[in-house]
């Protein structure tokens, strides 16, 4: 702006021709004819910069296609843009092709009837300094799937296993016919009967261990927590956080009542 306004200046005290000003001041002809036109025709102020939107738009919604949405809107205010649209076309005259849901939501969202979504808070921490670090046997538990295979009968196995953070110990080692809380949640329960409650059991964000509910509980972990035990995930793509279970062998057998009793007695299981 400031540039422009020094050019008009110039270019009216008549030192120097049209030219030679747009030589200075590295624009074209054109375009020095085109400032001079503005500030003739409104001055100082016609030398702002004016929106590049185009005057007019050859599939805009007319003014009474508008109305006519944002009053069945208002009638029935939790229908949707495809909603609102599906009952038009069935119910009303109307243009002869109505808008797409995308601009229905515009149009909706321009005269205030729509309201932003809100994004829900995590009530699990899944960051790394969030992880606890276990002292004795049973503060805490990490499970997982090892995966699963074909048996011969053609059905598939996931062995489900269970070990004990600070002895590394394996708790439950069992082939499950499917990743269900149905299938899993018995040798849970043999777990806890055997070894006693552990305080957190940590898990990757699969099923049955985790969902996309609130909080990411399932099934599983709110039984975990009517327990009084905590659920925690590890983020997202980051094994790592769940290293030891991880490198457990998987030829590994299954441990005695030696972790029940807090012992850090070794089986194969450990890494």
């Amino acid at each position: 702006m400031t540039e422009r306004m020094r050019f008009v200046s110039e270019l009216l005290e008549g030192e120097r021709g049209m030219s030679e000003l747009c030589r200075v001041y590295g624009i074209s002809r054109k375009c020095g004819y085109k400032w001079q036109d503005r500030y003739a025709q409104g001055g100082v102020q016609a030398l702002e910069d004016r929106s590049h939107a185009r005057l007019t738009q050859a599939r805009a919604v007319d003014e009474a296609t508008a109305r006519r949405l944002v009053q069945v809107r208002r009638k029935h205010p939790t229908w949707g843009p495809r909603k609102l649209l599906a009952w038009l076309q069935a119910h009303d005259e109307g243009p002869e092709r109505w808008p797409a849901a995308s601009t229905v939501g515009d149009i909706l969202r321009r005269n205030g009837l729509v309201e932003r979504r809100r994004i829900r808070a995590k009530i699990i921490d899944r960051s790394p300094g969030a992880l606890v670090q276990p002292n004795a046997p049973n503060d805490l538990w990490c499970t997982d799937f090892k995966g699963q295979f074909r048996m011969q009968d053609g059905r598939y196995c996931y062995p489900v296993t269970l070990t004990d953070a600070v002895s590394r110990y394996l708790l439950t080692c069992r082939g499950v016919h499917s990743p269900s809380t149905e299938q899993v949640k018995p040798w849970f329960e043999r777990a806890f009967r055997k070894y006693g409650l552990p305080a957190v059991i940590r898990s990757d964000n699969g099923g049955p261990f985790a969902s996309n509910g609130v909080g990411s509980l399932s099934e599983l972990s709110i039984w975990w927590v009517k327990l009084g035990i905590v659920p925690e995930l590890i983020e997202p793509g980051c094994p790592q956080q769940n290293g030891r279970h991880e490198r457990m062998a998987p030829h590994a057998q299954e441990g005695s009542d030696a972790a029940g009793r807090g012992q850090s007695a070794r089986t194969t299981a450990h890494v």
